[in-house]
């Protein structure tokens, strides 16, 4: 096994996984630690260091609210357990997990981005772990990237001292880990040549960004992108993700001199860490990518629709019980005030088919007119990639989640495609595992080869997911069964994908 071996920066040592057949490197540099002057700065390259590193522990998380504070908050029982997990500014490093007994194998390579919102969350929460990937002959970096003001800040002095790189710093650490990976995998026994970037929420949002940077391209070959939707839909409205830049530079100014009683950025990288992370919560002010003309050059549901993204093979999907925009009651004048609301000129009709649906299915009127932002966004943006002509593959998760009534929410299936089913709290039973040991199938098969078909464990055809396209314009579905969705779309799902194109 590949228990040693040596990056650009020096030599390191990993240990036997779980699975003695994987091993586990933990905490490697990839970029020096962003403090100091290098606060607010895109990422600087990592020191050397002498003899060799013992890469037994996870790096300190980056600075972010504290996970798992709030014991009743869902994320706090599902997987944010531990509130006592170190934190640190100094928090720039990425873990690998390697099944290569040698440097020469040529292993493909799935470099994972986390979600949290852009505001929290890190690289190795307990629903990564990379053994079951790795377990596979993929291998799986996980990297750190600075979250909320640290990551995302944006002034006027910032622009000014940097115009090449001057904000969106935890997304320049993704393509600083990213082309770590291209210059240090094969020491690991990856292939530069084979790298799939994949995450999900957050991450998912990060993927679509990297498709849409002139900066991130060429510098992987294949991506997935999690719940993430595609495209900003209209109806109902949803926000941007990405800002104009004045705006962000008007909004961080306002920021250091409300927030942190400070007029310059000389100043506010005096200031203490925990201190500026604790202002940034009670501000509310939400710090995520700006479209800076340098690392963006245009929302990434712009590039979808004008042919902006890198040409790589696509796989994207999205959970049948996130993010479900619905009226405030079932009360009809409540709906009908909610519809014409979110519809404006189109409220009638689609009011009416809502009607209808409630009345065929017999649900009530509220769920008839709810919306999953995530779906239709994912679903716009596929039907301008698909006349792209575009290597697509779309999926839905909807399997039933036991332990509460939750359904399948948002991350949920994080549990089943790094097959981790073993840390949950969860009950899952046998079909669960076997739905998770299969998705992880068609992840990692898609990461070899861009086909995430092909055999299961036991040797025989998992159930064929087939490519999303101009004429067939299908999901495979993850449930407590796997099919291809063949139906066509009913009148509200043909409605909705018409008033949002």
């Amino acid at each position: 096994m590949l228990r040693q071996t040596v990056t650009e920066n020096g030599a390191v040592r990993g240990f036997p996984g779980t699975d003695a057949r994987i091993t586990v490197y933990k905490g490697i540099p990839f970029a020096a630690p962003p403090v100091g002057e290098n606060r607010w700065k895109a990422p600087q390259p990592a020191e050397n260091w002498e003899g060799v590193r013992e890469c037994y522990e996870f790096g300190p998380i980056t600075m972010q609210a504290v996970p798992g504070i709030n014991p009743d908050a869902f994320y706090a029982k599902e997987w944010h357990v531990d509130p006592e997990v170190p934190m640190s500014e100094d928090g720039l490093y990425l873990n690998v997990w390697t099944p290569a007994k040698r440097t020469d194998e040529k292993l493909p390579v799935m470099v994972w981005f986390f979600g949290g919102g852009f505001r929290e969350g890190y690289a190795w929460e307990m629903e990564f772990d990379g053994e079951r990937i790795a377990h596979r002959g993929v291998i799986l970096v996980s990297v750190a990237y600075r979250v909320n003001v640290f990551g995302f800040l944006a002034h006027p002095e910032l622009t000014a001292e940097a115009p090449d790189a001057p904000c969106n710093f935890g997304m320049l650490d993704q393509l600083a880990g990213l082309k770590w990976v291209e210059r240090n995998i094969a020491n690991f026994g990856g292939d530069p040549g084979n790298i799939t970037i994949f995450g999900q929420s957050a991450g998912g949002g990060s993927v679509w960004n990297h498709l849409a940077s002139p900066l991130s391209r060429g510098h992987f070959q294949k991506a997935i992108v999690e719940s993430a939707g595609g495209c900003a839909i209209k109806y109902p409205e949803s926000r941007r993700m990405a800002l104009d830049m004045k705006d962000a530079e008007a909004r961080g100014a306002k920021f250091l001199e409300e927030w942190l009683g400070v007029k310059t950025i000389a100043e506010a990288r005096k200031l203490d860490a925990k201190f500026i992370e604790e202002q940034c919560l009670a501000s509310g002010i939400m710090f995520t990518p700006y479209v800076d003309g340098k690392f963006l050059v245009a929302p990434h549901d712009d590039c979808v629709k004008n042919n902006m993204l890198a040409p790589v093979p696509l796989m994207t999907g999205n959970t049948t019980d996130e993010f479900i925009v619905m009226p405030p009651s079932d009360d009809e004048a409540d709906v009908k005030a909610w519809v014409e609301k979110n519809f404006g000129d189109k409220a009638e009709e689609y009011l009416t088919i809502c009607k209808e649906e409630a009345e065929a299915k017999g649900i009530s009127l509220q769920k008839a007119c709810s919306v999953g932002g995530f779906e239709y966004g994912a679903r716009v943006a596929l039907g301008y990639l698909a006349e792209q002509g575009r290597d697509l593959h779309y999926y839905v998760f909807g399997p039933t989640i036991p332990g509460d009534n939750a359904g399948a929410f948002h991350s949920s299936d994080l549990w089943f495609e790094f097959e981790t089913l073993m840390k949950s709290w969860r009950p899952f039973d046998g079909h669960h595992f076997d739905l998770a040991r299969k998705m992880c199938n068609y992840w990692t098969n898609f990461a070899k080869t861009g086909d995430p078909n092909g055999l299961d464990a036991d040797g025989t055809p998992m159930p064929t997911w087939e490519p999303y396209t101009t004429e067939s314009k299908f999901p495979i579905f993850f449930g407590d069964e796997i099919s291809m969705k063949s139906e066509a779309p009913s009148k509200k799902e043909a409605f909705l994908l018409e008033i949002n194109k």
